[in-house]
């Protein structure tokens, strides 16, 4: 059988020089935050005596921290150390024969050494080592560009997969080469945060040495990546940029965004000057797919995306190991051949039901990351977390139209402490009621106030209270400004004003009892059903103010959305609060078009003329309320008993109560096809 040994790699016509070189020593200090740098090996032995002949090996490794040489099959460290050098000498003198052979050294070391019924020199596992520490004794002449081919070439290697004494000596050879070449420190970030993505093990393994788990490569990785950012702190915001620029693209898998998300996440521990930046970065990505996951899900029928949800919850994920759902036989990065032969619509289901698995294993694993700052929610600590959180929703999620699901960090942990909940709502009303703030963030933060005081569990009812009235409020005094130059309903021009209505409209509907002062003795407070036609008093002047506005010149029953208005006229009238059906009827016979401005109408280059031809919901106001019910199937254990689901009842909601009942009959607490609370098409499950 042919030997394995490790033969000198030399030019045609070039002798390998003996051992008489002065071996390099390293420019790093013997002692790091990595430990003594020793090659040691479970299977070598250091010799105790000389070798009987000339010609029998010597498995020895050698110490380069302590300079001492020993020798690899039968050449010497310092003849590779040799060897590397004049390599490179020789290229930078244009000849490339030993050079190129050295980088193809480092091309192909995820191969096999030998086929699998081949015995293999344990010398041959460790020659690769022996270069890079060759390497790492003359980095000063790797910083000139004419050798960026073959750093390139060593970066790429699998050091990862290799043995605990490898990737010591890797680490090592980036920290010198940083240090020689600064230009160089890009380079090295880059390689590593491009395994981020990493999640299986044939990405990182090598033939012939044992598997490396995926925690033991991450530990690797993240010690090497600990350690540059320990010696070059300029590190840190070539980093920040890189993490951004390297992130998964939107349709990547989602275990390989969970598999870069949490490799992210543990830079927190080492680097803490990076948690703000990364948990944006996240938040960043993660409020786009949301987004984009809403839009197709609306594009989709709705018996297709009731069975895309369906589908979804009916999986089990007793470990939640969202980087381990994949076949080991499957290849990510391949075509599933299946797929070629999908339609457009069934490959539109799959994209959509791939964003929502995504979409719920990140939101469940951020749920899970903050958590442990809200052991003690009232605490500091809590309200600092809660500060990012707060941060992230201003910037990202607040701006964002239609996301659907993000905004329930904030949701949950808001409700926490009362602190907490004062800081959310605080900022929301600032932010509706600010004059300097744009219409569109005004609106978006109103719809956020009345759908967080409706459906959050945990808000007290006196909180509940104080926001209608400032709601009210406000309500007032824009009615005063805009009442006398208005001819009519006219959303472009009164936009806030119907937004904070429709607000008001909407957190009656879910928090009336909230807003009861009195009742008679008769009213059983746990029966909604009792208060019907009763002389109930309500909150403050309430009733007088609101009626005010609804038979106001404003009209704001004709540009509210539809759902909405329908439902608290229904319960208005039942609740003896204020009748508005005489209102509705006549405004049955009201097109919105006459009212709109004829420069907005003819658009200043935003609108023609045709567009007045739109059905009259385009003048009317989205019934967006954004913590509408929660579907995605795992992360929603994490808000089930904060929210207020939508529940009718018999005598008080709407005229539907008979395809209520025979909803309620199903009594299915996993029915996924939910609709808002004001949605007179279907109920609201939770």
């Amino acid at each position: 059988m042919p030997s394995i040994a490790t033969a000198a790699r030399a030019l045609p016509g070039t002798p390998i020089k003996g051992s008489t070189a002065t071996p390099v020593k390293s420019i790093l200090k013997t002692a790091s935050v990595l430990g003594r740098r020793k090659f040691q090996h479970d299977d070598a032995e250091e010799p105790t005596e000389p070798p009987s002949s000339p010609t029998k090996r010597r498995k020895v490794l050698f110490d380069d921290i302590k300079n001492v040489t020993y020798e690899l099959g039968r050449r010497t460290m310092d003849e590779i150390k040799l060897e590397v050098r004049t390599a490179v000498e020789d290229h930078l003198h244009g000849n490339d024969g030993q050079y190129d052979t050295i980088k193809e050294l480092f091309s192909d070391d995820k191969d096999a050494y030998a086929p699998a019924d081949m015995d293999i020199d344990e010398n041959k596992h460790h020659e690769l080592q022996a270069y890079v520490v060759a390497l790492t004794g003359c980095v000063s002449m790797l910083k000139s560009k004419e050798c960026n081919g073959l750093v390139r070439h060593v970066l790429q290697c699998r050091w990862l997969g290799r043995d605990e004494a490898f990737a010591k000596v890797f680490m090592n050879f980036l920290a010198a080469l940083v240090s020689a070449q600064g230009s160089y420190l890009g380079t090295v970030l880059d390689m590593m945060v491009s395994k981020f993505q990493y999640t299986r093990q044939p990405s990182w393994g090598v033939a012939d040495f044992p598997e490396v788990s995926r925690d033991v490569m991450r530990e690797r990785l993240h010690t090497a990546l600990r350690y540059i950012l320990q010696m070059f702190p300029s590190a840190i915001s070539v980093l920040e940029s890189l993490l951004s620029a390297k992130f998964p693209f939107p349709d990547d898998s989602m275990q390989i965004h969970m598999a870069y998300i949490n490799n992210m996440l543990r830079i927190k521990d080492y680097a803490p000057d990076l948690k703000e930046e990364i948990l944006d970065i996240i938040m960043n990505r993660v409020v786009k797919i949301d987004a984009q996951m809403q839009l197709d899900l609306e594009d989709l029928d709705d018996d297709i995306t009731a069975a895309v949800m369906f589908s979804l919850q009916e999986q089990t994920r007793e470990s939640r190991d969202w980087e381990g759902d994949m076949l080991e036989d499957d290849d990510d990065e391949s075509v599933d051949s299946d797929d070629l032969d999908l339609d457009v619509e069934a490959s539109r289901i799959k994209t959509v039901k791939e964003n929502v698995e995504k979409m719920d294993a990140v939101l469940d694993t951020l749920f899970e990351f903050y958590t442990p700052y809200f052991h003690n929610p009232g605490s500091d600590r809590a309200f600092d977390a809660f500060t990012t959180i707060l941060r992230e929703f201003d910037h990202l999620v607040l701006p964002t139209y239609r996301s659907r699901h993000t905004q329930f960090l904030a949701f949950h942990f808001a409700q926490k402490h009362e602190r907490l909940t004062d800081a959310f709502c605080g900022q929301l009303i600032a932010t509706a009621f600010q004059s300097n703030t744009p219409n569109v963030l005004k609106q978006a933060a109103a719809a956020y106030l009345a759908s967080f005081v409706a459906r959050g569990a945990g808000v007290p009812k006196s909180l509940v209270r104080t926001i209608f009235q400032l709601l009210l409020l406000h309500i007032e005094q824009y009615r005063r400004k805009y009442e006398p130059i208005c001819r009519g309903p006219d959303l472009s021009r009164f936009h806030i004003y119907y937004s904070l209505m429709q607000a008001a409209l909407y957190i009656f509907c879910f928090r009336w009892r909230d807003l009861v002062d009195s009742v008679p003795d008769m009213v059983d407070p746990e029966d909604p059903a009792s208060f019907i036609g009763q002389d109930i008093e309500w909150l403050g002047n309430s009733r007088k103010d609101l009626s005010v506005q609804i038979f106001g010149k404003l009209n704001p029953l004709k540009v509210c959305a539809p759902g909405i208005v329908e439902e608290f006229a229904t319960l208005a009238h039942k609740l003896n609060f204020v009748y508005v059906f005489p209102l509705l009827e006549n405004n049955k016979r009201i097109r919105l078009t006459q009212y709109i401005t004829s420069t907005y109408s003819t658009g200043g280059a935003l609108r023609d003329a045709g567009f007045d031809q739109h059905d009259e919901t385009y003048h009317q106001l989205d019934p967006y309320f954004p913590f509408d019910p929660y579907q995605l199937p795992v992360s929603k254990r994490w808000i089930s008993n904060e929210y207020l689901s939508w529940q009718r009842v018999p005598g008080l909601n709407t005229e539907e109560d008979d395809d209520s009942d025979i909803a309620d009959d199903d009594d299915n607490d996993d029915e996924l096809d939910e609709g808002t609370a004001t949605d007179s098409d279907g109920d609201d499950y939770d």
